[in-house]
C-alpha cells in the first residue's frame, strides 16, 4: 500500500513538468505603415515619442460631461453585460484549469446481499454484508503530452479577449455618450435658431401684412412672407423633435434619466475637449483593446493547436483509491481492515482519422485568427487616418463657415435697407435670409462636427477605457 500511494504523489508531481505542443507564438507583423499618412489633408504629423492618452476624466474638461459620462458606466446595462462575460469566461478559466488537478472524492458505501441456497456453490443461504470508506481519485488523466495545458491556455487567452471586450465596450461607451451629449447641444442651439429666426419672420409677415392692407406692397410679397415664416415653423417643431429624440437616446446610453441640471443648453456652453497632443506612432494601434482581443483570441487558436497534437500521444490516466472495509459495520476502523486499489490506464490511438481533420482544422482556424488580427489592425489605423483627415481640415472649414457667416449677416441687413428705401423687391430679402439661415446651420453642423472628431480621434486611439469606480468622481 505505501508503495502505491508512493507511485500516486510521484504522479502528482511529475504532472506540472509536462510539456506543452503547442507552437511557438509570434506576434504578426503589423500590416500598416509606421507612420500616419500625410498630404494636404493632415495638417500636423503625429510624431514618434512616448506621449500618452490622458484619462477620460482629464481629457473631457466640461464637468456636466464628465458628470454624465460617469452615470453611463455606473448603470448601462451593454457595459454591464460585457463584465458579467469576463466573469462568466473568468470561471470557465478556472474550471479548464482545475483539469489538471485530481479530482479527490470520500465515498462511503454499505451493500447487503442475501443469497439463496444452491446458488454459487453455496448450500446453504447466505447473508452478505459489505462496509467501506474510501478516499480517492477517479480517472485522472496525468497531462504529460500538454493537452489539458493547451486547452487551459486557451481558454486563458479567451478569458482575457474577453475583458478586452469589455474594454472596448468601455471606450465605445464613453464616445457615445459624448457624442450624443454634443449632439443635444447642437440641437439644442439649432432650435433656438429656429425659434429665433421665427420670431424675426413672424414679425416680418406681421409688418407686410399691415403694409399689403394700406396697398404699400403687392400679395406676392405677403404669401413670399408667409412662406418664409411657415418653414421656420416646421424647423422650430423638427429641432424640438430632434432635442426630444436626442435626450432619450442619451438616457438609453446612460441607464437612468439624465438630471435636467447637468443637459447642455447650447453647443457653444460646452467646455471643447483637450486637442491630442501630436506625439504618436502607429504603433499605439496595438495597445486598442480591440486589436488586444483579436490578438489574445489568435494566441487561443496557437494554444488550440498543442491540444489537438496532444491527441495524437497516448492518453495516461490514473484512478486510485485507500480506505478501509469490512463485513461488519462495527469492524470497519478496527485493526487489518486497511484496503486500498490502483488502476493506472494508458490509451495509445491507432487510427482516428479525425484527428487528423481536426489538427488541419485547428491550424486552418489559426490561419483565420492571424488574418483577423491583421484586419484590425488595418481598420484602426483607417478610422485614425480619417480622424486626423477631419482634424487637418475642420478648423479651415469652421473660419470659412464663420466668414459666410459674416457676410450672410451684413447681406441680409443691407438687403433689408434696400427694401425699405424701395431699392429692390422682397425677393431679395428672402435670398438674403434664406442664406443667412443655412449659413448659421452650417456653422453649428461644422463645430459639431470639430468636436466630436476630437471624441473620435481619441477613442479610436484607444483612449477612454481605464477603470472607472463612483468615488473617482
Amino acid at each position: 500500500m505505501n508503495k502505491n500511494v508512493f507511485l500516486l504523489l510521484l504522479g502528482i508531481a511529475i504532472v506540472p513538468a509536462g510539456c506543452t505542443m503547442a507552437p511557438k507564438y509570434t506576434r504578426p507583423k503589423a500590416p500598416v505603415p509606421a507612420e500616419w499618412p500625410n498630404g494636404a489633408a493632415y495638417a500636423s504629423q503625429l510624431s514618434t515619442n512616448n506621449y500618452q492618452l490622458p484619462d477620460w476624466q482629464e481629457f473631457f474638461s466640461d464637468e456636466k460631461l464628465q458628470q454624465i459620462i460617469g452615470m453611463a458606466l455606473t448603470n448601462n446595462r451593454d457595459l454591464r453585460i460585457a463584465a458579467l462575460n469576463v466573469e462568466q469566461s473568468r470561471a470557465m478559466y478556472g474550471i479548464q484549469r482545475a483539469e489538471l488537478l485530481p479530482t479527490v472524492n470520500a465515498t462511503g458505501s454499505a451493500t447487503k446481499q442475501r443469497i439463496p441456497a444452491n446458488v454459487e456453490g453455496f448450500p446453504e443461504p447466505m447473508t452478505i454484508e459489505n462496509y467501506g470508506v474510501n478516499l480517492g481519485v477517479a480517472s485522472w488523466e496525468i497531462d504529460f503530452f500538454g493537452r489539458i495545458r493547451s486547452l487551459k491556455d486557451e481558454a486563458l487567452q479567451e478569458y482575457l479577449a474577453t475583458d478586452q471586450a469589455r474594454r472596448s465596450a468601455q471606450i465605445l461607451l464613453v464616445s457615445s455618450v459624448a457624442q450624443a451629449y454634443l449632439t443635444l447641444a447642437a440641437d439644442q442651439e439649432n432650435l433656438k435658431l429656429a425659434e429665433t429666426t421665427l420670431e424675426a419672420q413672424r414679425s416680418t409677415y406681421d409688418l407686410i401684412k399691415r403694409r399689403y392692407a394700406l396697398g404699400l406692397v403687392p400679395e406676392l410679397n405677403l404669401h413670399q412672407a408667409e412662406m418664409q415664416m411657415d418653414a421656420a415653423l416646421g424647423d422650430a417643431a423638427r429641432y424640438t423633435q430632434l432635442v426630444a429624440q436626442d435626450k432619450n437616446a442619451l438616457n438609453l446610453l446612460l441607464g437612468v434619466p439624465a438630471p435636467d441640471e447637468l443637459l447642455p443648453t447650447e453647443l457653444s456652453g460646452v467646455i471643447p475637449p483637450k486637442e491630442i497632443s501630436p506625439g504618436l506612432s502607429s504603433e499605439v494601434l496595438l495597445r486598442r483593446p480591440d486589436v488586444l482581443q483579436a490578438e489574445d483570441l489568435l494566441k487561443a487558436a496557437n494554444a488550440d493547436i498543442g491540444a489537438v497534437r496532444a491527441a495524437f500521444f497516448p492518453q495516461i490516466s490514473l484512478t486510485a483509491a485507500i480506505g478501509t472495509s469490512s463485513s461488519d459495520l462495527s469492524g470497519l476502523f478496527k485493526a487489518g481492515s486497511g484496503a486500498w486499489s490502483y488502476a493506472p490506464q494508458i490509451v495509445m490511438p491507432i487510427f482516428d482519422a479525425r484527428t487528423w481533420s481536426a489538427h488541419k482544422a485547428a491550424k486552418v482556424q489559426r490561419e483565420i485568427a492571424v488574418t483577423q488580427y491583421e484586419k484590425a489592425i488595418q481598420n484602426a489605423f483607417r478610422e485614425v487616418a480619417d480622424a486626423l483627415a477631419t482634424r487637418g481640415t475642420v478648423d479651415q472649414q469652421v473660419a470659412a463657415q464663420q466668414s459666410l457667416v459674416n457676410a450672410a449677416t451684413e447681406t441680409h441687413r443691407l438687403s433689408v435697407s434696400r427694401y425699405d428705401k424701395g431699392i429692390d423687391s422682397y425677393l431679395t430679402v428672402l435670398d438674403a435670409q434664406r442664406s443667412l439661415y443655412a449659413a448659421q446651420q452650417g456653422l453649428v453642423s461644422l463645430r459639431l462636427a470639430k468636436l466630436a472628431n476630437q471624441v473620435r480621434l481619441y477613442a479610436v486611439l484607444g483612449g477612454g477605457w481605464r477603470e472607472y469606480s463612483p468615488q473617482q468622481h
